[in-house]
């Protein structure tokens, strides 16, 4: 059987999203509003960097390189990655923090429940681990959404900006490309379409107790999944691959 190209594109996205989300994640630990948050964020990091491990694994074995995680997060140009564009976005305050996680949340809370049904048994095994994971971060943003859209003037306020800026990036997680709609078709991966009207209803929810005004545009941002990048993704991948590029076979 000759490799799978189409999943194994399909497998990056969810891998790339996954490790640039934990790195910018982890650019807040020590840098949380108070500690018991600043602890979450940071768990929160680890829950998709180990999230990005297992499916850089599962694409070796699929690629038959004897490659490892760190080959393909420390040693692959800005071209070569696919995450959502969503995850680049800088943290500017911990309201865009929160928007763009529980942005994430309800997407891949969907996204896995669909993906414990795929004909593949590790894509099964990495969803079931995920789902639990992205059950409790969604409850953790849905948390922040209403606690910040319904609280202070101020907080109220950023939360709007927050959601206001990063909603020209949401519609990409929709849209699938031809080899995520190959993949699609083969019952090996969610379907997106269905995901979008769920995630809709969620997010409005939410929206509505947090008195949060959905943005009315519905423009989206889109090329991440295709290697296209924001002005962030180089500065990212500078800081995240400065060490094993400078010292490359460097064991620690």
């Amino acid at each position: 059987m000759g490799i799978d190209k189409n999943l194994i594109s399909s497998l990056f996205v969810h891998a790339d999203t996954a490790l640039i989300h934990g790195q910018r994640l982890g650019e807040l630990c020590g840098h949380g509003p108070v500690l018991e948050q600043d602890i979450a964020l940071t768990n929160i990091s680890l829950d998709y960097i180990g999230r990005a491990r297992l499916y850089y694994d599962l694409i070796s074995k699929l690629e038959g390189n004897n490659k490892t995680e760190d080959d393909y997060a420390f040693h692959r140009i800005e071209s070569e990655f696919k995450n959502l564009l969503l995850v680049e976005y800088p943290n500017k305050d911990f309201a865009y923090t929160v928007a763009k996680q529980f942005f994430i949340d309800v997407f891949y809370y969907h996204f896995f429940l669909q993906c414990v049904e795929s004909k593949n048994q590790e894509i099964i095994s990495i969803s079931q681990k995920s789902l639990k994971e992205t059950a409790y971060h969604k409850k953790w943003s849905s948390e922040w959404i209403i606690r910040l859209g319904d609280g202070t003037d101020i907080s109220h306020q950023k939360m709007q900006n927050a959601v206001a800026d990063l909603w020209m990036y949401v519609g990409e997680m929709f849209v699938p490309t031809e080899f995520e709609q190959a993949v699609i078709k083969e019952n090996l991966m969610a379907d997106l379409l269905p995901i979008k009207s769920l995630w809709e209803a969620e997010v409005k929810d939410i929206f509505s107790i947090a008195g949060i005004k959905q943005a009315e545009n519905n423009w989206a941002q889109s090329g991440g999944k295709e290697g296209n990048h924001t002005e962030y993704m180089g500065y990212i991948l500078s800081e995240m691959q400065y060490i094993p590029r400078t010292y490359p076979n460097m064991i620690w």
